[in-house]
């Protein structure tokens, strides 16, 4: 008989890049996605008037410290609105295999790496822009596929 010898290889992924992203928001517990309001509704797809909404709402008060949700880089500053209003402000962030951009955040710095859980900037007084929305910070993929499932 003929010995058999099995060599198994574990893949270790670091808690870094592993599961979930992570917490967005210091005020929040965990990742939610905003319901609906008399603004709208927060979830991946709802209607925007005539429009679609291609992200996800995710709760967050105004002033808020916000984290990166995966290990990556911070690529470029943003700006969704184009408008200069007081949350015209965000980040398009990449890495562990994802793209996203952030929408409603004054970001820390507009370049460079960023770990997951790192603080990446400040929630922006949403209120002032639509007093009685549920202030959120917005986040899309950057090809517009939903991103719920990360959450």
């Amino acid at each position: 008989m003929h010995a058999v010898t099995v060599i198994t290889f574990a893949l270790v992924i670091p808690s870094a890049f592993a599961g979930p992203w992570a917490n967005i928001c210091s005020t929040q517990p965990a990742n939610r996605v905003r319901g609906c309001d008399s603004k709208g509704c927060g979830g991946y797809t709802n209607e925007r008037g005539s429009q679609m909404h291609q992200g996800v709402d995710v709760i967050c008060k105004d002033g808020s410290i916000v984290y990166s949700p995966f290990t990556g880089n911070i690529d470029r500053k943003v700006k969704p609105y184009g408008n200069r209003n007081a949350i015209d402000n965000g980040i398009q962030l990449s890495g562990s295999g994802h793209c996203i951009k952030m929408f409603h955040i004054k970001p820390f710095k507009s370049r460079g790496p960023i770990k997951k859980g790192q603080r990446l900037g400040v929630m922006l007084p949403m209120q002032k822009v639509y007093p009685g929305i549920t202030s959120h910070v917005h986040i899309q993929n950057c090809d517009l596929t939903d991103p719920t499932h990360y959450f």
